[in-house]
């Protein structure tokens, strides 16, 4: 049975990754531009990306903390020392967008462990859980390029 759950896992993860490939795939066709709050966070993202920590620099409509943004760096300077990308290319939206789908990933395999711990006894219906969570998450993303409506690219 323990085998099993392995490969129930590895089925939902690989479902989810090729799911969030495509969304973005089709969000990044779609929209080019800053979408929501990617206004406010994509700039001070590149910031980051360029390696201008300063905190005099600091977007004051952002309240969240820059750990996303370190991550990122430590994710993209990597990939573009090893595939010889240009700055340009590796602080771009797409990138950076593309570190968020990653991050989407790993948090499907942490909420698995958290509800394995939680639920030990229905590890079944608590990935059946954390896939509704992955998917009703994107649910505004996914009807705007369902209805591709071009009111959802505004910020209001």
């Amino acid at each position: 049975m323990a085998q099993l759950e392995g490969y129930y896992f590895s089925a939902a993860l690989s479902c989810t990754f090729l799911v969030s490939c495509l969304l973005f795939s089709a969000f990044s066709r779609a929209l080019r531009e800053p979408y929501m709050d990617e206004i406010f966070h994509l700039p001070q993202a590149q910031r980051y990306c360029e390696g201008h920590f300063s905190l005099s620099q600091w977007d004051p409509m952002i309240t969240t903390l820059p750990g996303l943004y370190l991550l990122s760096v430590g994710v993209v300077k990597p990939a573009s020392w090893i595939f010889g990308l240009s700055e340009h290319v590796v602080c771009s939206i797409g990138m950076l967008r593309f570190v968020n789908l990653l991050f989407s990933v790993g948090n499907f395999y942490l909420l698995y462990l958290l509800f394995r711990k939680v639920q030990p006894r229905h590890k079944n219906v608590s990935l059946a859980w954390i896939l509704w969570l992955h998917v009703s998450s994107n649910k505004h993303c996914l009807g705007c390029l369902l209805r591709r409506k071009h009111h959802c690219t505004k910020v209001n």
